[in-house]
């Protein structure tokens, strides 16, 4: 059987994908201006700082939006009582809860950076930013956290109501590659695969019956959002999520430092190899990796970057003043949202941004295999774990 898409939405998808795709060579290294992947985002248009697929974008019309809205919650759930995270037995019991969150205490720090790798996605300029005490979570939430929420709300994603969502070629079988006969143009290793959820992260083929503690994937930025309310907490802003990450460290590249392999050793779960034909799997990992997985940073936080994609609460824009802000919350309105911190399909060759000041975008229904979250909060939930309190 073909794959049905919705051939509206598809070409929408294209288009934009066509005129947005962007990415721009590191001037400090060779190995990325040499790769013939690469795009030159500087005769790019700074609002639109769209990368060489890093992901794929979504645009659903305006009787999909409706269709959707009406199926968030399954029958025979109270979505105005969702009850909150509790202590749910559906909860898979062999597996470890995740839910915890760190304490950060509020001061100021330099967000983004004056030496900016990607200048299209607005990482510049370097600005101090002040912030409030809040909390983070400590992992990128798990397929158990998610199931938690699902089981006790009856919550369906985006995803499954679109039918499909986003896989790397290289991830799906070939019974399930040959029904598929679109693809994205601009990134062609990016396939809309039916059934591709939440629960079938490459597929109807697959399940995470062996990946509970990985992050849940194919998450859309409305789906972050309807999660976070419900365990009592929220996306973090743009500016949160970056002071987060850094743990502690000013104007280094990455939560531990500039070196992507200190000492010889992998902090972070990030594509080796040729992209998108092999993945050497050198450190650890050909997908996602268990939330726990490698050093935590300096602010205990575990999978700042890499591993998957984490939405933020910002609405998108490369324009940024100098001067100091305080608890900086993005423009009001906007097209798409902003996500930090790359995934296990990011290459220094073709998506440099595993970086703490690295950024990119996706429209809020967008779901793909890379594509995940964390919470922040202003309080500490009823029965979640402070971990440095």
């Amino acid at each position: 059987m073909k794959l049905q898409v919705n051939e509206k939405r598809l070409a929408k998808l294209f288009l934009f994908l066509a005129i947005f795709v962007v990415l721009v060579c590191a001037d400090t290294d060779s190995e990325v201006c040499s790769n013939s992947k690469v795009c030159d985002s500087q005769a790019g248009d700074l609002e639109s700082g769209k990368d060489c697929g890093c992901s794929a974008s979504r645009q659903k019309n305006e009787g999909e939006d409706k269709a959707i809205n009406s199926k968030k919650y399954s029958a025979g759930f109270d979505a105005e009582n969702q009850g909150g995270q509790g202590n749910d037995q559906s909860a898979k019991d062999t597996f470890v809860r995740t839910n915890q969150m760190a304490f950060l205490e509020g001061g100021q720090f330099t967000m983004g950076t004056d030496e900016p790798v990607i200048y299209a996605d607005g990482e510049s300029p370097a600005r101090i930013v002040s912030l409030s005490s809040f909390y983070f979570d400590v992992y990128e939430t798990s397929n158990t956290e998610f199931e938690l929420f699902v089981n006790t709300t009856g919550y369906v994603t985006e995803a499954e109501r679109f039918g499909d969502s986003f896989v790397l070629e290289g991830r799906i079988s070939e019974e399930v590659k040959n029904d598929i006969t679109q693809a994205v143009a601009a990134a062609p290793w990016w396939l809309p695969v039916k059934g591709a959820d939440w629960r079938h992260p490459e597929g109807l083929d697959t399940d995470i019956k062996d990946r509970m503690d990985h992050p849940v994937v194919h998450i859309s930025w409305n789906d972050a959002d309807e999660f976070c309310q419900w365990a009592g907490k929220r996306l973090p802003t743009e500016a949160e999520w970056e002071y987060a990450a850094r743990g502690g460290l000013k104007g280094r590249l990455h939560p531990w430092g500039n070196k992507e392999l200190p000492k010889g050793e992998h902090r972070m779960n990030i594509w080796q190899g040729d992209f998108p034909v092999t993945n050497t799997a050198e450190d650890g990992y050909e997908g996602t990796c268990p939330v726990t997985a490698f050093q935590p940073n300096g602010y205990g936080l575990y999978n700042t970057i890499g591993n998957v994609w984490e939405w933020t609460s910002d609405w998108w824009t490369t324009r940024h003043s100098s001067e100091l802000q305080e608890n900086p919350k993005g423009p009001e309105t906007g097209t798409d949202k902003v996500k930090k911190g790359g995934s296990y399909m990011c290459h220094k060759s073709y998506c440099y941004r595993y970086r703490c000041a690295a950024r990119s975008q996706n429209t809020a229904d967008s779901s793909a295999a890379n594509l995940g979250f964390r919470c922040a909060a202003d309080e500490l939930p009823v029965g979640v774990e402070c971990t440095n309190c």
